[in-house]
């Protein structure tokens, strides 16, 4: 078999799968929609695509204080106080999902799938490590668009694109991020960097839309080329873009390092191997009757064996 390694925005996942399955729980009353779903997302994905490695990237920080420092606004929408009074400092997450988190890292433990998060850093940033310089192709599961930044056609690195739900993912290469946005894969950061990103909290520069961004990257080739093109007065830039780019010049001046995922972490020794059984059945058994997963841990226990 051709060696294939998938990685997971496990979070990504997990939100979808808890707010597109009916909630359901187990005989204790903890609601194990989302596990059900991530799992039968699992089987469904490595069952189409027979990835010989797979690793579920985790969130150990989902809003890096190193970025908020860059970009104070970054992801601030998506926080809330602990208690009243507090300063905003947790992720607000429905708390029948937060119930939930603990028991999908439990049976993914059990069934021997590698989990990996790096300290400081999002799941983001541990799929731009783990992507490049893997010697294999790679199969990226997200909905987030921050990370067709990633897409390379020639070291084999494809987004498969969650947004409108597993069953309907896109295969996003470099013609399909050429094809939707007019910029070259490696230039996506910079894409969005101009654009702005309601979703992260980040502000984009006031005036430059899509279209806008594009035509200077495809003029001028990145961010640092056309902060360039500002200062020099004989570059062919209009007053106008001139202006706005100039206007922005501290967020420009911060904002690639916050939107570039990181790719040179060291994550954790880990085994990635995707596992054609159990590591620990009889842990998976218990935690399947425990949390009524008894279908999904079929499903993917089958899935594994038919590779």
């Amino acid at each position: 078999m051709t060696e294939r390694l998938m990685l997971l925005d496990t979070a990504s996942m997990y939100f979808r799968a808890f707010f597109g399955v009916p909630e359901i729980k187990a005989d204790n009353g903890t609601p194990v929609n989302a596990v059900r779903g991530l799992l039968d997302f699992i089987s469904r994905l490595v069952g189409e695509y027979h990835p010989t490695h797979l690793v579920c990237c985790w969130d150990n920080d989902w809003r890096p204080q190193w970025r908020v420092d860059l970009i104070p606004s970054y992801k601030s929408h998506r926080v809330v106080a602990a208690r009243p009074g507090d300063q905003p400092d947790i992720e607000e997450v429905p708390d029948p999902l937060e119930q939930q988190v603990p028991v999908i890292r439990a049976v993914l433990e059990a069934f021997g799938i590698a989990v990996v998060g790096v300290d400081g850093y999002e799941a983001d940033d541990v799929i731009g490590t783990l992507a490049t310089g893997a010697g294999m192709p790679v199969d990226v599961v997200t909905g987030d668009r921050d990370l067709f930044q990633l897409v390379d056609d020639e070291a084999g690195v494809r987004i498969l694109y969650i947004a409108r739900g597993v069953g309907r993912h896109e295969r996003v290469t470099a013609q399909v991020v050429r094809d939707k946005y007019a910029v070259e894969a490696h230039q996506y950061a910079d894409f969005a960097t101009l654009r702005g990103d309601a979703s992260d909290g980040l502000p984009g520069v006031a005036g430059v839309g899509e279209k806008t961004a594009a035509t200077l990257l495809q003029r001028f080739g990145d961010v640092p080329g056309i902060l360039a093109a500002v200062e020099d007065p004989d570059s062919d830039l209009g007053p106008n873009p001139r202006s706005k780019i100039r206007a922005a010049a501290d967020y420009l001046a911060v904002a690639p390092q916050v939107v570039a995922v990181a790719r040179d972490l060291t994550p954790a020794d880990h085994d990635a191997t995707l596992p054609r059984e159990p590591a620990d059945p009889e842990l998976v058994a218990a935690l399947a009757q425990e949390f009524n997963l008894s279908g999904p841990v079929d499903r993917l226990v089958e899935t594994l064996a038919s590779r």
